[in-house]
C-alpha cells in the first residue's frame, strides 16, 4: 500500500477480541478513523473468513468488516497465549470483545485483572441482552435480536406476519453505538486518567430505534399497527404508483404535503372536509391512494422525480444494489471503493459514510490474512523470537 496516511485517531491501540459482524463492524470504524486495531484470532480464525462467496480464496464479507487492522493468531486457551494478550493489553488503550457476559474472567480477565494490568485500559463488550438481567446467558444473533426487541413485530404489511429487515440491523447499530461509547470513554480518560468499562446490548440498540413508534405507545398504551411502506402517523406518505413503476414519497408534515397535492393538481384534497386533517387522510388512506395512483400513473417515474424534487418534495426510485453502485449520486461520495487483501486480490467494499474535512477515513492497511501480523505485533510487545515461535 501506499504510505500510511494518518487519521483523527492515531495513536490509539485497540485489541479486537470480537468475531462475526457487531464488534468487528465497531473496531473497523475505529480503524477507518486511524486506529491500530489488533485482532486477536483463534488458530482457526474469525468464521466470517469462511462465510459469503470467495474471489481467490478470500471472502468479500470478511473483508467487508476487517480493513484497517492487523491479524494476531493467539490460543487464549494456552497460558503461552494468555500470556501474549496480558503483554498487548497492558500498552493498550481500548479492548473490544463480543463473547457472552462471562467470558472474560474464564480467560482471567476479570475486571480486577484488567485493572491491575492496566488501569487505563478501556474494555467494551457488545451482547445480546446486556450483561444483568434473566437473559444474561441467553446466546443472540440478530435475527433474535430483531425478534426480542419488538422491531421485528412493527416491521411488514398489516395483513402479513412480523418482517426482518435484510440487513443484520442489531449487529450494524450495536457496532456503531459501541464506536461511539469508545470515543467518550477515551475522551473521559483525558480528564480523569482511568479507563472505564463500555457496553452495548444489541436489543437495547434496537429498542432505542423505535423512534415515534415507542413514544406513541408510551402515550395511548396502544401496540402499533404494522403498515408496510405506509407512515404509520401520516398521510399520504409510502410508494405511489407511475406508468412505468412506483417511486417513494415522504410527505412528513403539511407543508411539504401541499407542495405534493399541489404538484399533482390535487390541492383541493387539504379543504375537502374528507381529508382536510391528517386523522381523516390517515382513515381514508386506501381512497387517496387510488386517486394519487390514478394521477401519477399518467406519467413516469423519470417525471414524478424530476417534477417533485423541483417542487421541494422529498422522493426517490426504490432502487436494486445494481442500481445503487451505478447511481452517480454514490459515486460522487466514494461509497464503493477498493480494499487491497494481504496476500490477495483487491476486493470492492462499502465506503466511509464519515466524511471529515481535514483527517478523512482512509484505507491505512489492508484486509489482512489469518495471522498476518503475529510475529511484528508481538515483537512490538517485547516478545522475543523465541516467545514468539514458541505460541506456534
Amino acid at each position: 500500500m501506499a504510505e500510511l496516511v494518518k487519521g483523527p485517531l492515531d495513536g490509539l491501540r485497540i485489541i479486537d477480541l470480537t468475531r462475526v459482524l457487531s464488534g468487528p463492524f465497531c473496531t473497523m470504524i475505529l480503524g477507518d478513523l486511524g486506529a491500530d486495531v489488533i485482532k486477536i484470532e483463534p488458530p482457526k480464525g474469525d468464521p466470517v473468513r469462511a462465510q459469503g462467496t470467495m474471489t481467490e480464496g478470500h471472502s468479500g464479507y470478511f473483508a467487508g468488516f476487517n480493513r484497517n487492522k492487523r491479524s494476531v493468531v493467539l490460543d487464549l486457551y494456552s497460558p503461552a497465549g494468555k500470556a501474549a494478550l496480558s503483554r498487548l493489553l497492558a500498552d493498550a488503550d481500548v479492548l473490544v470483545e463480543n463473547f457472552r457476559p462471562g467470558t472474560l474472567e474464564k480467560l482471567g480477565l476479570s475486571a480486577g485483572a484488567l485493572k491491575a494490568l492496566n488501569p487505563r485500559l478501556i474494555v467494551a463488550s457488545v451482547n445480546g441482552y446486556g450483561s444483568q438481567g434473566p437473559y444474561v446467558d441467553r446466546p443472540a444473533f440478530d435475527f433474535i435480536a430483531q425478534a426480542m426487541s419488538g422491531f421485528m413485530g412493527v416491521n411488514g404489511a398489516a395483513d402479513g406476519p412480523p418482517m426482518r429487515a435484510a440487513p443484520p440491523v442489531s449487529d450494524l447499530v450495536a457496532g456503531i453505538y459501541a464506536a461511539v461509547g469508545i470515543l467518550a470513554a477515551v475522551q473521559g480518560r483525558e480528564r480523569t486518567g482511568k479507563g472505564q468499562t463500555v457496553e452495548v446490548a444489541m436489543v437495547n440498540g434496537l429498542l432505542s430505534l423505535m423512534a415515534y413508534l415507542s413514544s406513541e405507545y408510551f402515550a395511548t398504551n396502544e401496540l402499533p399497527q404494522r403498515t408496510g411502506n405506509d407512515h404509520p402517523l401520516v398521510y399520504p406518505y409510502g410508494l405511489f404508483r407511475c406508468s412505468d413503476g412506483q417511486i417513494a414519497v415522504a410527505n412528513s408534515h403539511d407543508q411539504i404535503l401541499r407542495r405534493f397535492l399541489d404538484t399533482l393538481d390535487l390541492g383541493w384534497v387539504m379543504t375537502d372536509p374528507r381529508y382536510d386533517s391528517n386523522p381523516k387522510r390517515m382513515a381514508a388512506r386506501e381512497e387517496l391512494r387510488s386517486l394519487i395512483d390514478n394521477r401519477m400513473a399518467g406519467n413516469t417515474q423519470d417525471h414524478w422525480l424530476d417534477v417533485l424534487n423541483a417542487a421541494g418534495v422529498p422522493c426517490g426510485l426504490v432502487q436494486d444494489l445494481a442500481q445503487v453502485f451505478a447511481d452517480p449520486q454514490v459515486t460522487a461520495q466514494e461509497m464503493v471503493i477498493e480494499t487491497p487483501v494481504q496476500d490477495g486480490p483487491a476486493l470492492k467494499v462499502l465506503g466511509f459514510p464519515i466524511k471529515l474535512g481535514s483527517t478523512p477515513c482512509a484505507l491505512h492497511r489492508p484486509v489482512p490474512r489469518l495471522g498476518g501480523h503475529t510475529g511484528e505485533v508481538l515483537a512490538e510487545a517485547g516478545l522475543s523470537e523465541a516467545e514468539i515461535a514458541g505460541l506456534g
